[in-house]
């Protein structure tokens, strides 16, 4: 076991369904509450932000957890931390969710707020950058059930900073599909996409496989999630012959409810019937579930060999928006790892 796990951490990775704010850990936490908290958490009472039972209670501690940043310095601490984290897990490229519709709607929809935060984070990435050789780049991401109004604010934000800001690689769609389909943005889409961002889209994680058809049918490139798509097979098929990546998040997936088990989840049958598969950590900390553990779990529950681990870290690469010439390297270099 100990071999396979120094193999995991050896082979290069892409993480490309992973939220900021879900990657902010219990310790992090308690660093927030004493700059921002008349009465700082404890690490204890910072762990039980992160118990639930379901995908309602998810989203309510991930409220908890967001309302503690407040600052540009918050931000690049939560960034920092993460990339520290993906770092260490042999993770190279990281495209990491900012819920921006999250903070204009607590911050009252003041246009002014944003660009301090951000210049936060790009302190974080220039520094992972350098001194971790971690790239990383931002999607944008909206909330579906808020309104679209509150969608075309936090997407027309990212076309006009990506001009001055080129690590701003895209846009996503995240909240609660059962309130808001994918059809509604598909005008915001069309937008997004002439401004030349990328497209991506959580869908078919509470909802069912028409979901993951509508939100193709806006232009999305990448799916997040996918969970639903096992009950259709013709979906299936036009997942592998369109080789549309998808950002699988088994462990979320399991904490949240919306699967059984680890051992239920389709990723086993997604990748033998061809489909782009990757693994992504979506929320580690509260999932309790990094991505090294996101590879251990396939390979302990779902026996995936070295070679298939191998194959789902080129995935990952090939799966990223990255430039062609970074991802030959990377997958280069994934063929050589032993």
């Amino acid at each position: 076991m100990d071999d396979i796990a120094a193999f995991i951490r050896r082979l290069p990775k892409a993480e490309l369904h992973l939220h900021l704010e879900g990657a902010i850990t219990p310790a992090t936490l308690v660093e927030l509450s004493q700059r921002h908290d008349r009465q700082p958490l404890t690490l204890t009472e910072a762990g039980a932000v992160y118990r639930f039972t379901d995908f309602s209670g998810f989203l309510d501690a991930f409220k908890a957890v967001t309302s503690r940043l407040i600052t540009p310095a918050d931000y690049e601490l939560a960034a920092w931390r993460m990339a520290q984290r993906l770092a260490e897990q042999g993770v190279v490229h990281a495209e990491v969710y900012i819920s921006v519709g999250v903070i204009y709607l607590w911050r009252n929809h003041d246009p002014e707020c944003f660009e301090p935060i951000f210049a936060g984070l790009e302190a974080a990435r220039l520094r992972a950058e350098r001194e971790l050789g971690l790239s990383l780049y931002w999607i944008f991401d909206a909330v579906r059930h808020f309104t679209i109004e509150e969608a075309a604010r936090v997407f027309r934000k990212a076309a006009a900073m990506l001009p001055q800001f080129p690590a701003i690689i895209g846009i996503g769609l995240g909240g609660d599909e059962r309130r808001c389909g994918s059809e509604p943005f598909r005008d915001l889409y069309a937008e997004a996409k002439a401004a030349g961002l990328h497209l991506t889209n959580h869908a078919g994680e509470t909802t069912p496989p028409e979901a993951i058809r509508e939100a193709l049918a806006i232009g999305s490139e990448r799916i997040g999630h996918a969970l639903s798509a096992i009950a259709d097979p013709d979906l299936l098929n036009d997942l592998r012959d369109r080789r549309i990546p998808l950002e699988l998040n088994p462990t979320s997936n399991v904490r949240t409810g919306v699967c059984p088990s680890w051992d239920d989840h389709p990723l086993r049958h997604y990748f033998d019937s061809g489909l782009l598969v990757t693994l992504n950590s979506d929320d580690p900390a509260f999932f309790g579930s990094d991505l090294e553990s996101e590879y251990m779990l396939a390979h302990t529950r779902q026996g995936f060999t070295r070679d298939e681990l191998r194959q789902l870290a080129s995935n990952s690469l090939q799966a990223s928006f990255l430039p062609e010439s970074a991802k030959a390297r990377w997958l280069a270099q994934i063929e050589s790892a032993r």
